[in-house]
């Protein structure tokens, strides 16, 4: 989300004048687009607030803009913490006051594959996330615009496109005449030159047979879902207001693949959750072990002031028993995945190629696996047949398969 926001702000900027530098001393303007979704994230925004004070002080035309998830309602207290800082805006809105011009955020320089925002905000308020205060209630985009910008950027060259939001699957529940994501992904199945759609991220509790089922007959919807279970433990899940438990996320994982044989599943999980013991710990562990993803993105719990488990519980579990976990996690993971691209050997894949790197190409195929190849020709932007030829846990290397 921040990446798309960051693409869409510095497309803005361009439309006024500016210009992109890679050096901070020559800019007449710096944009912070922050995070807080955990402790050092916010400290690493904070600590560059405070070095650019100095710089502030040698530049006093600088111009210093912070958006982000760390810009909350409180703009005095914001504005009295950080002086040198000129302007402040929440994510997701304009930035008006630079220009007086009407014209919206667009798009940041097509790709091959670029996000488009559909839901701003959550409603769920997880004890341990700090989002909903920050970003807010669920604010979701009109079908129409969204279709809409979607043609553009095809027309700009774009192949791919990632929905993204904070709860895409609560995506139109605000909205007068309720479409749901299902909808939505329908009308952008139709649109001409656009190859594949994918979507994140999803909520256990909200993801429906009726999506399940969008995911099985949509052609342009890729086989690949990020389906986060935070937990394999039914006390710690409730502790964490994930309103599901690990019998209702096994069922789900059983529909999705009955459904869609060939998808690719990935979760989020969170290890040292406030009095976490080692059997609820390893009743996670067990769970992955089980049900064995394509991957997992594994995070240290992380305390956020404000949120209800920073109220309610102690963060009593310590730095090197989290870290601990973690590995135990990264380790099992590597081995699952090894084990799951393995049998990709061999076999011919359909890979939207997205750039070039080391003199080698790289896209990924419809289940979101990276692939890497050597060819001359020019086939940025191209759908190709590429056999893998080697594996490993987090990539794979292939050869173009020519028409004959």
């Amino acid at each position: 989300m921040n990446r798309a926001e960051s693409e869409r702000l510095g497309s803005f900027f361009q439309q006024l004048g500016y210009k992109p530098t890679a050096v901070t001393d020559e800019a007449d303007l710096i944009l912070l687009n922050s995070c807080v979704v955990r402790q050092s994230a916010e400290e690493r925004v904070i600590n560059k607030i405070r070095a650019l004070e100095q710089l502030k002080q040698s530049h006093p035309a600088l111009r210093i803009t912070l958006t982000g998830c760390l810009v909350d309602s409180d703009l005095p207290g914001l504005k009295k913490r950080f002086p040198h800082v000129d302007y402040f805006f929440k994510p997701g809105e304009q930035p008006q006051w630079l220009s007086k011009t009407k014209s919206a955020i667009l798009p940041g320089q097509p790709q091959v594959s670029t996000f488009v925002p559909i839901i701003q905000g959550c409603n769920n308020f997880c004890s341990y996330c700090v989002v909903p205060y920050r970003r807010g209630r669920e604010k979701s985009r009109p079908v129409v615009k969204i279709v809409s910008e979607v043609r553009e950027l095809v027309k700009s060259g774009v192949k791919e496109v990632v929905l993204l939001g904070q709860n895409v699957d609560s995506y139109g529940n605000d909205l007068p005449d309720k479409p749901d994501l299902t909808d939505l992904l329908y009308e952008l199945n139709d649109i001409d030159g656009l190859a594949r759609i994918r979507f994140l991220t999803n909520h256990p509790k909200d993801m429906g047979d009726r999506l399940i089922g969008a995911i099985a007959q949509l052609g342009k919807v890729c086989e690949q879902i990020n389906l986060p279970v935070q937990s394999g433990d039914d006390d710690i899940l409730e502790a964490m207001k994930r309103d599901y438990t690990v019998g209702q996320y096994r069922r789900l994982v059983k529909r999705l693949r009955e459904r869609v044989p060939q998808i690719a599943l990935s979760t989020d999980v969170i290890v040292g959750f406030p009095s976490e013991s080692e059997e609820q710990f390893t009743a996670t562990v067990e769970l992955l072990r089980e049900l064995r993803f394509d991957n997992v993105h594994s995070a240290a719990y992380s305390l956020r002031l404000g949120t209800v488990a920073a109220d309610e519980y102690e963060d009593n579990i310590p730095t090197a028993v989290k870290k601990e976990r973690l590995n135990v996690i990264e380790q099992l993971q590597a081995e699952i995945a090894t084990e799951i691209n393995t049998r990709l050997l061999g076999k011919i894949i359909e890979v939207l190629i997205e750039g070039r790197k080391k003199g080698k190409w790289h896209g990924r195929s419809r289940s979101g696996k990276i692939v890497f190849f050597i060819s001359r020709d020019n086939l940025l932007g191209q759908l190709m047949k590429v056999r893998i030829v080697k594996t490993s846990p987090w990539s794979l290397q292939g050869e173009v398969i020519k028409d004959k």
